[in-house]
C-alpha cells in the first residue's frame, strides 16, 4: 500500500481538519422525527377520509382492510420512535426505506378504494418531494422508479371507487391520463425541488464555512494580539533575569554545585529573548528574488525541526516519493516554519525516545507526517482537536499549540489529521500527525504550470 493509500484509509481513532472546515448540512441524512411527524400527518389524514367516505357518505368500503393498511403504519410509526432518540440522525438507507413504505402504504389504500381514480392518488407526490428535498439523488431516483411501478399497476388492478349506487366508471384514456399526470408530476417535483434543495445546502455550506473560516481568523488574531502584548512586557523582567544570571555565573566558585543550574538559566534566558524577538518581528512579504525564499521541501521541514532542542530523545527524518516525481520546491515562510515547529516541538516534548518525520510526495499530493512514541492524545482532545485553550498537561499549559499550529499551516494549505498509534491489543503506542498538501497549493513549480 502506497502513502496516498494509507491517508485515504485512517483508523476511526483519528480527527480530521479541513482548511475549509467541515459542512454543516451532509446528503442522505435526515432527523428521524421529521418522518415520523409527516407520517402522524398522514395516518391522521388516511383515518379521516376512510371514516368521512363509510360513515358520512354511506358509501361501501373494504374498511377492516384499509384499517389494517393504516394500523401497519401508526405501529411502524411507534416502533421507530421507540428505536431511536427523538434527534437521531437516519442513514440514507433507512430514510428511503421508511419513504419506500409511505409509498407502498399509499398503494395498498388506493388498490381498495380505485386506484389512480381515487382523487388522493396526487399523495404519491409526497414521499418523492420528501426524498428530493433531504435525499441524494441517488435514493431520489429509486423512489421515483417504485411510484412509477405502483401507479403502474394500479391502472391495471384495484377494486371500484367507492361511488353511490349509480357507479361510477371512467374512461380507460381518462384513466391513463391520470397515470401521465402522476409520472410526469413525480419527475418534474423530483427534479425541480432536488435542484433548490442542492442549491440551498450549498448556499447553507458556504455561509457556514465562511463563518468558521472568519471565527477561527478572529480567534488567531486576538492569540496573536496577545503575544504581541506578552512580548513587550516580558523584554524588561526577562532582561533583568538574564542580567542578573550572568552576574551570578561571574560570582559562581568554579567548584561550586550550581554553576550547571545558572547556565542552563542563562541559555534558556537567552533562548526566550530570541523567540520574543521573533514574536515582535513583522513579516513582509515573500521576496521570490532572495535565493534562500525558495527551498527543497525536506530542507525546509529539517530547518523547522532542528530549531528545537532534542534533549535526549533521537529525530529521524525520512525522504520518499511515491512515482518518483520532483521534490516540491517551497517558500520558507514563517506559517510553514511557525506551525510545522509546534508540532515537532509538541512531539519531542512528549516523546520518550524517539519522534520520526516521514516526508513524501506524488504529482498531486505532498505528505509530512510526525509521530513519536509518547502516550498519544487523549480521547477528550482528539474530539476537540483544533480548538484553542484545550489542554490536557498539568503544568497551567494554555493548550494553543496544535491551534496555532493548524490555523498557520490551514493558510499554506495544509489539512490535518490527528491520531493515536495503536499497537497489538489495541494500546495506544504513540501518537499521529498527518499534515497533506495538494501539490499545486504548496509547490512553486506546480504553481507556474
Amino acid at each position: 500500500m502506497n502513502q496516498a493509500e494509507e491517508i485515504e484509509n485512517l483508523t476511526p481513532d483519528a480527527a480530521t481538519v479541513s482548511p475549509s472546515g467541515s459542512l454543516f448540512v451532509i446528503d442522505g441524512r435526515v432527523q428521524l422525527r421529521t418522518l415520523t411527524r409527516i407520517r402522524w400527518i398522514a395516518v391522521i389524514g388516511q383515518l379521516m377520509a376512510l371514516f368521512w367516505v363509510q360513515f358520512g357518505l354511506n358509501w361501501s368500503l373494504p374498511i377492516n382492510f384499509a384499517l389494517l393498511v393504516v394500523g401497519i403504519s401508526v405501529l411502524l410509526n411507534l416502533v421507530m420512535t421507540f428505536r431511536h432518540p427523538e434527534q437521531g440522525l437516519l442513514k440514507e438507507w433507512e430514510a428511503a426505506a421508511y419513504l419506500a413504505f409511505d409509498t407502498l402504504q399509499l398503494a395498498f389504500l388506493l388498490y381498495l378504494t380505485g386506484g389512480l381514480t381515487n382523487p388522493f392518488a396526487l399523495l404519491f407526490l409526497g414521499p418523492v418531494t420528501v426524498s428530493a428535498t433531504v435525499l441524494t439523488r441517488r435514493a431520489t431516483a429509486i423512489l421515483c422508479g417504485l411510484v412509477i411501478v405502483c401507479a403502474t399497476a394500479l391502472v391495471f388492478r384495484h377494486l371500484p371507487l367507492p361511488w353511490t349506487d349509480i357507479g361510477l366508471e371512467l374512461p380507460s384514456l381518462y384513466v391513463w391520463g391520470l397515470w401521465t399526470a402522476v409520472v410526469i408530476g413525480t419527475l418534474f417535483l423530483a427534479v425541480y425541488a432536488g435542484s433548490l434543495a442542492a442549491e440551498s445546502r450549498r448556499m447553507s455550506n458556504a455561509l457556514s464555512v465562511t463563518q468558521l473560516s472568519l471565527a477561527r481568523e478572529q480567534q488567531l488574531s486576538a492569540v496573536g494580539g496577545l503575544a504581541a502584548a506578552a512580548a513587550h512586557e516580558l523584554g524588561s523582567p526577562l532582561s533583568t533575569i538574564l542580567v542578573t544570571a550572568t552576574e551570578l555565573n561571574r560570582e559562581m566558585q568554579p567548584n561550586s554545585e550550581f554553576n550547571d543550574d545558572i547556565k542552563i538559566l542563562c541559555a534558556e534566558a537567552v533562548r526566550c529573548k530570541e523567540i520574543l524577538a521573533e514574536l515582535l518581528v513583522q513579516p513582509s512579504t515573500e521576496d521570490s528574488g532572495t535565493p534562500f525564499a525558495r527551498i527543497n521541501l525536506s530542507d525546509l521541514v529539517r530547518s523547522a525541526a532542528d530549531r528545537y532542542p532534542k534533549e535526549g530523545v533521537s529525530l529521524d527524518v525520512d525522504v520518499s516519493t511515491e512515482d518518483n516525481s520532483k521534490e516540491p520546491i517551497v517558500f520558507s515562510s514563517p506559517e510553514f516554519n511557525h506551525g510545522l515547529g509546534n508540532i515537532v516541538q509538541n512531539a519531542l516534548q512528549f516523546a520518550n525516545e524517539k519522534v520520526s518525520i516521514q516526508i513524501s510526495w506524488s504529482i498531486n499530493s505532498i505528505f509530512v507526517i510526525i509521530r513519536d512514541d509518547g502516550p498519544g492524545f487523549s480521547p477528550a482532545l482528539l474530539d476537540r482537536v483544533g480548538e484553542p485553550y484545550i489542554s490536557t498537561r498539568e503544568d497551567d499549559h494554555l493548550g494553543l499549540g496544535l491551534f496555532i499550529a493548524q490555523s498557520l499551516l490551514q493558510r499554506t494549505g495544509g489539512r490535518l489529521t490527528v491520531s493515536n498509534i495503536r499497537g497489538e491489543g489495541g494500546y495506544v503506542e504513540g501518537s499521529e500527525v498527518l499534515i497533506k498538501w495538494l501539490r499545486s497549493s504548496l509547490d512553486i513549480t506546480a504553481m507556474k504550470r
